[in-house]
Protein backbone atom coordinates (compact mmCIF):
# COMPACT_ATOMS: atom_id res chain seq x y z
CA UNK A 1 0.00 0.00 0.00
CA UNK A 2 1.34 3.37 -0.91
CA UNK A 3 1.26 6.37 1.15
CA UNK A 4 -1.01 9.17 -0.37
CA UNK A 5 1.94 11.49 -0.79
CA UNK A 6 3.80 9.12 -2.73
CA UNK A 7 0.66 8.45 -5.08
CA UNK A 8 1.84 9.94 -8.90
CA UNK A 9 -0.56 13.18 -9.49
CA UNK A 10 -3.87 12.34 -11.09
CA UNK A 11 -4.18 12.99 -14.98
CA UNK A 12 -6.05 16.20 -14.21
CA UNK A 13 -3.41 17.37 -11.74
CA UNK A 14 -0.90 17.30 -14.21
CA UNK A 15 -2.89 19.00 -16.87
CA UNK A 16 -4.18 21.44 -14.69
CA UNK A 17 -1.03 22.11 -12.71
CA UNK A 18 -1.75 26.14 -11.64
CA UNK A 19 -5.41 26.19 -11.20
CA UNK A 20 -7.34 26.23 -8.43
CA UNK A 21 -7.74 23.08 -6.34
CA UNK A 22 -11.83 23.16 -6.81
CA UNK A 23 -11.24 22.79 -10.33
CA UNK A 24 -8.69 20.30 -10.12
CA UNK A 25 -10.85 18.23 -8.20
CA UNK A 26 -14.18 18.89 -10.10
CA UNK A 27 -12.61 18.02 -12.82
CA UNK A 28 -10.93 15.04 -11.49
CA UNK A 29 -14.06 13.65 -10.52
CA UNK A 30 -15.67 14.11 -14.06
CA UNK A 31 -12.82 12.20 -15.88
CA UNK A 32 -13.01 9.11 -13.04
CA UNK A 33 -16.78 9.24 -13.12
CA UNK A 34 -16.81 8.87 -17.08
CA UNK A 35 -18.39 12.19 -17.48
CA UNK A 36 -16.11 14.26 -19.12
CA UNK A 37 -16.16 13.51 -22.90
CA UNK A 38 -20.26 14.22 -22.33
CA UNK A 39 -18.88 17.65 -20.82
CA UNK A 40 -16.42 18.80 -23.60
CA UNK A 41 -19.28 17.11 -26.12
CA UNK A 42 -21.72 19.83 -24.55
CA UNK A 43 -19.15 22.50 -24.13
CA UNK A 44 -17.56 21.96 -27.37
CA UNK A 45 -20.30 20.67 -30.27
CA UNK A 46 -18.86 22.43 -33.24
CA UNK A 47 -16.23 20.29 -35.12
CA UNK A 48 -14.37 21.88 -38.15
CA UNK A 49 -13.39 20.39 -41.98
CA UNK A 50 -10.02 21.68 -42.07
CA UNK A 51 -8.34 18.12 -42.69
CA UNK A 52 -5.73 19.08 -45.05
CA UNK A 53 -2.76 21.16 -44.72
CA UNK A 54 -3.99 23.22 -47.91
CA UNK A 55 -7.72 24.11 -45.67
CA UNK A 56 -5.00 24.86 -42.31
CA UNK A 57 -3.02 27.54 -44.22
CA UNK A 58 -6.18 29.07 -45.83
CA UNK A 59 -8.00 29.03 -42.27
CA UNK A 60 -4.64 30.45 -40.77
CA UNK A 61 -4.30 32.99 -43.38
CA UNK A 62 -8.08 34.23 -42.73
CA UNK A 63 -7.25 34.24 -39.17
CA UNK A 64 -4.31 36.73 -39.56
CA UNK A 65 -5.95 38.97 -42.31
CA UNK A 66 -8.99 39.65 -39.80
CA UNK A 67 -6.27 40.29 -36.67
CA UNK A 68 -2.94 40.56 -37.89
CA UNK A 69 -2.96 42.38 -41.23
CA UNK A 70 0.54 43.69 -40.91
CA UNK A 71 2.29 40.83 -39.47
CA UNK A 72 4.82 39.02 -41.66
CA UNK A 73 3.65 36.70 -43.83
CA UNK A 74 3.47 32.68 -43.64
CA UNK A 75 5.64 30.70 -45.62
CA UNK A 76 3.90 27.45 -44.95
CA UNK A 77 1.21 26.21 -42.20
CA UNK A 78 0.58 22.39 -41.73
CA UNK A 79 -0.24 19.78 -39.74
CA UNK A 80 2.35 17.78 -38.01
CA UNK A 81 2.56 14.41 -36.57
CA UNK A 82 5.53 14.56 -34.77
CA UNK A 83 4.69 17.24 -32.36
CA UNK A 84 3.85 15.83 -29.40
CA UNK A 85 1.35 16.55 -25.91
CA UNK A 86 3.96 15.09 -23.89
CA UNK A 87 6.58 17.73 -24.90
CA UNK A 88 4.19 20.40 -24.72
CA UNK A 89 4.11 21.28 -28.46
CA UNK A 90 0.49 20.95 -30.04
CA UNK A 91 1.22 24.15 -32.10
CA UNK A 92 4.74 25.73 -33.24
CA UNK A 93 5.89 29.09 -34.92
CA UNK A 94 9.45 29.31 -36.55
CA UNK A 95 11.47 31.42 -38.09
CA UNK A 96 13.99 30.21 -40.63
CA UNK A 97 17.33 32.12 -42.24
CA UNK A 98 17.46 31.17 -45.68
CA UNK A 99 20.44 32.51 -48.20
CA UNK A 100 19.47 33.14 -51.57
CA UNK A 101 22.21 34.61 -53.28
CA UNK A 102 23.49 37.64 -52.02
CA UNK A 103 20.17 37.88 -49.37
CA UNK A 104 18.67 36.62 -46.28
CA UNK A 105 14.91 35.67 -46.44
CA UNK A 106 13.22 34.76 -43.44
CA UNK A 107 10.76 31.76 -43.71
CA UNK A 108 8.20 31.81 -41.11
CA UNK A 109 5.97 28.81 -40.33
CA UNK A 110 3.36 27.63 -38.16
CA UNK A 111 3.02 23.42 -37.31
CA UNK A 112 -0.03 22.58 -35.47
CA UNK A 113 -0.47 18.46 -34.14
CA UNK A 114 -2.73 16.49 -35.90
CA UNK A 115 -4.34 16.24 -33.23
CA UNK A 116 -6.58 18.64 -33.91
CA UNK A 117 -7.81 17.43 -36.82
CA UNK A 118 -10.57 15.68 -35.32
CA UNK A 119 -10.82 18.11 -32.27
CA UNK A 120 -13.53 20.72 -31.90
CA UNK A 121 -13.22 23.80 -34.39
CA UNK A 122 -13.00 25.88 -30.96
CA UNK A 123 -9.84 24.50 -29.91
CA UNK A 124 -8.15 24.66 -33.96
CA UNK A 125 -8.91 28.35 -33.70
CA UNK A 126 -7.62 28.44 -29.91
CA UNK A 127 -4.54 26.95 -30.95
CA UNK A 128 -4.22 29.02 -34.30
CA UNK A 129 -4.37 32.33 -32.30
CA UNK A 130 -1.92 30.78 -29.82
CA UNK A 131 0.45 30.51 -33.04
CA UNK A 132 -0.51 33.89 -34.56
CA UNK A 133 0.11 35.63 -31.65
CA UNK A 134 4.11 34.77 -31.69
CA UNK A 135 4.02 36.83 -35.18
CA UNK A 136 4.35 39.70 -32.67
CA UNK A 137 5.32 38.62 -29.50
CA UNK A 138 7.83 35.74 -28.87
CA UNK A 139 7.29 35.31 -25.58
CA UNK A 140 3.96 34.19 -23.19
CA UNK A 141 3.83 37.44 -21.55
CA UNK A 142 1.44 40.11 -20.57
CA UNK A 143 0.81 41.63 -24.29
CA UNK A 144 1.33 37.85 -25.97
CA UNK A 145 -1.88 36.80 -23.94
CA UNK A 146 -3.75 40.40 -24.66
CA UNK A 147 -3.38 39.70 -28.03
CA UNK A 148 -4.79 36.35 -27.80
CA UNK A 149 -7.74 37.49 -26.34
CA UNK A 150 -8.30 40.29 -28.52
CA UNK A 151 -8.16 37.98 -31.32
CA UNK A 152 -9.97 34.99 -29.69
CA UNK A 153 -12.15 36.58 -26.60
CA UNK A 154 -12.74 33.37 -24.95
CA UNK A 155 -9.51 32.56 -25.10
CA UNK A 156 -8.48 31.52 -21.63
CA UNK A 157 -11.75 29.45 -21.09
CA UNK A 158 -10.91 27.47 -24.03
CA UNK A 159 -6.91 27.11 -22.63
CA UNK A 160 -8.90 25.40 -20.12
CA UNK A 161 -11.19 23.62 -22.21
CA UNK A 162 -8.12 22.09 -24.29
CA UNK A 163 -6.11 20.47 -21.12
CA UNK A 164 -9.73 18.83 -20.28
CA UNK A 165 -9.77 17.91 -23.64
CA UNK A 166 -6.05 16.58 -23.50
CA UNK A 167 -6.68 14.94 -20.44
CA UNK A 168 -9.97 13.09 -21.62
CA UNK A 169 -7.97 11.82 -24.91
CA UNK A 170 -4.89 10.76 -22.80
CA UNK A 171 -7.32 8.39 -20.71
CA UNK A 172 -10.22 8.57 -21.71
CA UNK A 173 -12.56 6.40 -19.01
Amino acid sequence: MTSPHLASPSVAARYLAGYPPELIEQADALHREGRLADHLAHRLPERHEVRSDGALFDYVQALKARHLRNAEPLNSVNYDAKLRVLQHALGTHTRRTQVQGAKLKMRREIRVATLFKEAPAALLRMIVVHELAHLRELEHNKAFYKLCQHMEPEYFQLEFDLRLYLMNQENPQ
